[in-house]
């Protein structure tokens, strides 16, 4: 049965009444990527974003999907939709909100250099209708695009265009503009400074369009890699709030009675992908292809050990590549393969792999416990008949050789976001990459009956059928261990006692227009 969407709210005494400023001392176990929101498919920088640019639509403290700079919409045939924009709405260098510029934005992010494309699979073209009414022509029936439009963020026109910026800017490829340093929104804060791998400064929006529920007029971004150093900056009051507390230390902070803390599991299964390609990046024969092989892998996980001691028992352990909380999820897809090294040496040397060398690519700065739970996977794969090496790094360092298809085993997470919904994860990282699809695709597997589900549920616009035809590609791709879950992993916020409103969705996304201090 699915669990429905569960989410934590704490509910401060009038939060319509903003009252004394307040600033915001946001300690973050690592730095966005890029001020572009298209620069690169991460959710991280994608939310961090939200504070200061705006689709559309929007997902609410229910996540549900709500009005932002549009307020209505609706189909105007089977292909396209109608969007009628909000009037009034002004940027932050002052510049009125129309429909070019959401004709511009979508002509970005759908550029085929965009990275960030396929988070808009169906887009075919927009017209504008007028000033405040868009046109959106979609490949053919589809049931997501709100869903996709909630992190489709709109730029201006005149200065993408006085920027030299139309083009989107590619973390991934290294290529940087304008927009990787500088910032233009229509969102509750703008960009006062950035210094990457340092602070990023956001001062509130005094035109915002919405009704402010928030009495934060300044944000101060600070990313902190070191846990320990993390801690103290929380204990000592040089930072008042962190979305990634360490578990180990999560005792500790419970019992400041200046601090509170809020966890719960999120959306993001972490797991395991496979180099598919015939040759290993070293030129040799690429052993993975074998599923023998990659059940061994499996096979060498002990994943009750990895719940109780890696992840210190905050982890809820994954057979199925989604959440219980994503629509097509099946307990029957959550089963995990058995602990058995034994088993492991056995279909090692079956498919001609005994003793199969390879490098497992990990990041320091991009999941919960990430550099222990590399560490601990290399030592239980070793005793199974595997010979890796750890190569890990920050994600800035890891994601070119990643998604450039250059790292034999890494780790990767996926939230499925902002579809909220397993369409996504089978679009993006499972489904054959073309320029459209597959934008995660980076050990270059390719299943045609799987794509073929796949592209029949795009178009299935009734949700049961839809999800039955998603279900089966995800029961193909666990089947074949295209994929590897480990987890779905922890999440834990703590804050200053004096926040006394601020909203914890399974998404794990901070929405600091709605977060309140106590006066």
């Amino acid at each position: 049965m699915l669990r429905k969407l569960t989410l934590a709210v704490v509910v401060a005494a009038g939060l319509s009444t903003p009252g004394l400023a307040e600033t915001l001392k946001w300690g973050s176990s690592r730095d966005i990527y890029s001020l572009d929101p298209y620069s690169y498919g991460d959710s991280y920088t994608l939310s961090f974003l939200n504070h200061v640019y705006e689709g559309l639509v929007r997902y609410d403290a229910n996540l549900k999907i709500e009005p932002a700079l549009a307020t209505s919409w609706e189909t105007v045939s089977d292909t396209v939709w109608r969007f009628h924009l909000r009037e009034g709405v002004k940027f932050h260098n002052g510049a009125d909100f129309t429909a070019d510029d959401v004709i511009a934005s979508l002509a970005r992010v759908s550029d085929p250099v965009s990275p960030l494309r396929g988070n808009l699979p169906a887009y075919k073209g927009a017209k504008k209708i007028d000033d405040h009414t868009v046109d959106i022509e979609l490949v053919g029936p589809y049931p997501l695009l709100l869903n996709d439009l909630t992190n489709i963020h709109i730029f201006d026109l005149t200065w993408l265009t006085d920027n030299k910026s139309l083009k989107p800017t590619d973390v991934g490829a290294k290529i940087e503009g304008y927009a990787t340093y500088h910032a233009n929104g229509t969102g509750a804060f703008q960009v006062e400074s950035r210094v990457p791998d340092s602070k990023t400064v956001l001062v509130k929006n005094p035109g915002w369009w919405d009704a402010s529920k928030s009495n934060i007029d300044r944000i101060e971004f600070t990313p902190i890699t070191s846990a320990a150093t993390r801690v103290a900056a929380l204990l000592s009051g040089e930072i008042n709030f962190t979305e990634n507390a360490p578990s180990q230390d999560l005792p500790r902070l419970v019992a400041q009675p200046d601090l509170k803390v809020m966890e719960r599991t999120d959306l993001r299964t972490v797991m395991v992908g496979f180099n598919r390609k015939p040759k290993l990046a070293n030129g040799a024969d690429n052993k993975f292809n074998d599923l023998r092989v990659r059940q061994a892998f499996a096979h060498a996980l002990d994943s009750e050990l990895v719940q109780k001691r890696i992840m210190r028992g905050k982890s809820r352990t994954a057979g199925a590549i989604i959440a219980p909380e994503i629509p097509g999820y099946v307990e029957a897809l959550d089963s995990v393969l058995p602990f058995d090294p034994e088993l492991s040496k056995k279909l090692l040397a079956e498919a001609g792999a005994s003793d199969l060398p390879f490098t497992l690519v990990c990041t320091n700065d991009a999941y919960v416990n990430e550099e222990e739970l590399c560490q601990g996977l290399v030592n239980m794969l070793t005793r199974a008949g595997f010979k890796p090496q750890l190569d890990i790094a920050p994600a800035a360092a890891q994601t070119p050789k990643r998604a450039g298809g250059l790292a034999d085993v890494y780790l990767i997470g996926w939230a499925n976001e902002p579809m909220l919904d397993s369409y996504s994860i089978l679009l993006q990282m499972i489904k054959t990459k073309t320029d459209k699809a597959g934008v995660f695709n980076w050990g270059g597997w390719s299943y045609p009956e799987i794509d073929k589900l796949i592209e029949q549920a795009s178009t299935e616009m009734d949700r049961t059928k839809r999800l039955e035809l998603q279900t089966k590609a995800l029961q193909m791709a666990k089947d074949d261990i295209i994929m590897l879950p480990l987890h779905q992993q922890p999440m834990a916020w703590v804050m200053s006692n004096k926040i006394d409103g601020i909203t914890q969705l399974a998404d794990n996304k901070p929405r600091h227009w709605l977060t309140h201090f106590a006066q």
